[in-house]
């Protein structure tokens, strides 16, 4: 353990003299200052993580083993903080590396000046003394993930390095690259997909009907010229209609309130008979429609 805290720089490394972690992200809060999560992957050789749960993060906070544990975000006087504990000399031989990774949620860390990790001795009876500072800098401005520092082995220790890899494509974009399995539902794209499908070509677009089959408000049920009339039995079969005479077509007058006056065309009253030059007189300009 030692009582000097290291400023870093970027691409800097620091021997630990401590087997257990704490990773302290700190930020400060503001209007149109993205909230801040921080997450860890434990990484094999390899680069990648060995499985799905050597992802701890806020939806995920304990790994199996219980060594590496993400813990509550706290307000401070110099600001929000989310924190990270590991617990490296008992962690299996497997994991090579703890990446400390910090995403954002409601913008990019353009709009984050002031993001930093520091380390702490985390083993009982520690100081608080940090043991590394590193002031994590968007390279872009376009980040909403960085890679903030590495806790990785060397020989029978451990180290730090302070890293600062932005990217562009989020935790999730992130994760992916350490070979973590993403379900495409997490972003809503089955809601969006499904939504998309209703509004496909092809799709049955027909407005619905009642349940008395009508084809709207306040009307009745479709007509259907070739339909099956069903009688009782000894009932005569209807007449043919009467031949309808051809009416003389005429331009469409405008729809005036309570039905009046006539339209051109229409029989008076109903009756199918009355004569066609028959109509009734026009109204007060108290009943037409503006």
């Amino acid at each position: 353990m030692t009582d000097m805290t290291h400023a870093m720089l970027k691409g800097s490394n620091v021997p630990l003299d401590t087997a257990a972690v704490r990773a302290v992200l700190r930020w400060t809060p503001g209007s149109g200052v993205p909230d801040v999560d921080a997450s860890a992957l434990l990484v094999g050789p390899d680069g990648r993580v060995r499985s799905d749960e050597d992802f701890v993060f806020y939806n995920q906070p304990r790994h199996p083993s219980g060594l590496v544990r993400h813990l509550a975000k706290q307000r401070g006087p110099e600001g929000l903080t989310d924190t990270l504990e590991a617990d490296l000399g008992r962690l299996d031989a497997a994991v090579d590396q703890v990446v400390i990774a910090a995403s954002s949620d409601g913008g990019t860390f353009r709009a984050v000046s002031d993001l930093r990790i520091v380390l702490y001795d985390a083993a009982p009876g520690a100081g608080g003394e940090p043991l590394a500072v590193f002031d994590v800098t968007a390279e872009t401005g376009e980040e909403t993930a960085i890679i903030c520092g590495e806790l990785y082995r060397r020989g029978e220790g451990w180290k730090f390095r302070a890293v600062g890899q932005g990217y562009p494509t989020g935790l999730v974009g992130l994760a992916t690259d350490y070979g973590v399995s993403v379900d495409d539902a997490a972003d809503g794209g089955s809601a969006g997909e499904a939504a998309t499908d209703a509004a496909a070509p092809g799709a049955d677009a027909s407005p619905p009907t009642g349940a008395s089959g009508a084809t709207g408000p306040g009307q009745g049920p479709a007509h259907d010229p070739d339909a099956t009339v069903v009688r009782a039995p000894g009932m005569p079969a209807a007449p043919p209609p009467p031949p309808v005479p051809p009416q003389p077509t005429a331009p469409p007058a405008p729809a005036l309130a309570y039905g009046y006056p006539q339209p051109t065309g229409a029989p008076a009253y109903g009756y199918p008979h009355a004569a066609p030059e028959f109509r009734m007189p026009p109204m007060g300009p108290q009943f037409a429609r503006p």
